[in-house]
């Protein structure tokens, strides 16, 4: 129960973590099946949904931010889209690699580059965007 209690943000950052992945898949893999976009516009998509859920989210059950004033809601909102948006370029990136050069499915290249990002995102958003919370 220690283990828990001592891990309780990373445990929550995981749960939160896997759900905002599985909405991003999810919306990636029904837009590739019945669109005909390319891969990088579906990626845009998917991106924007699961940030919005990620924001929520990260905001309230994992780093418990007190942000008070409308002023410091839109600099963490900010500082999380930004972060969002670098680790869009490295999914993004990942996805061009693994697809194009490596002729590895579609579907499959998404889930590799979900890992990279959930790693980088937990990161940013300890120590650039909720870094003066306080840790659960």
């Amino acid at each position: 129960m220690k283990l828990i209690q001592s891990n309780k943000q990373i445990i929550s950052y995981l749960f939160w973590g896997v759900l905002t992945t599985v909405i991003n898949i999810i919306v990636f893999v029904l837009l590739q099946k019945f669109t005909s976009w390319d891969y990088f516009i579906n990626n845009g998509i998917a991106w924007i949904v699961s940030v919005l859920f990620a924001y929520v989210t990260n905001r309230k059950w994992v780093f418990n931010s007190k942000s008070n004033s409308l002023k410091e809601y839109l600099k963490e909102f900010i500082s999380f889209s930004v972060g969002r948006f670098a680790s869009l370029l490295i999914e993004d990136f990942i996805l061009w690699l693994f697809i194009n050069a490596l002729g590895i499915n579609s579907n499959i290249a998404k889930i590799i580059g979900q890992i990279a990002v959930i790693v980088f995102n937990y990161f940013w958003s300890k120590l650039a965007v909720f870094k003066n919370k306080k840790d659960c």
